[in-house]
């Protein structure tokens, strides 16, 4: 039988996202700009659609997912 094999549980490893990236990778830049801007100005207004079930994700994590899938020619999340 075939399994996945995982990370050893007694290895030590250390390392943040924020370590993984360039300084002058273009995300940073959507990053800074989603953070920036007024989104409840542009139209996003976040409404709460139901009160059970887990909640949603915040709406600039969608629209920085929307502009890096933009700006690299990338058509689905998926």
């Amino acid at each position: 039988m075939q399994h996945i094999s995982g990370i050893s549980r007694h290895q030590l490893q250390v390392s943040s996202l924020e370590d993984t990236i360039s300084q002058d990778n273009p995300i940073r830049f959507i990053d800074a700009f989603v953070n920036l801007i007024d989104l409840e100005k542009l139209g996003f207004t976040p409404r709460v659609l139901k009160t059970e079930g887990r909640p949603s994700f915040d709406t600039r994590v969608f629209l920085k997912i929307y502009l890096y899938g933009y700006l690299n020619g990338i058509r689905s999340s998926r």
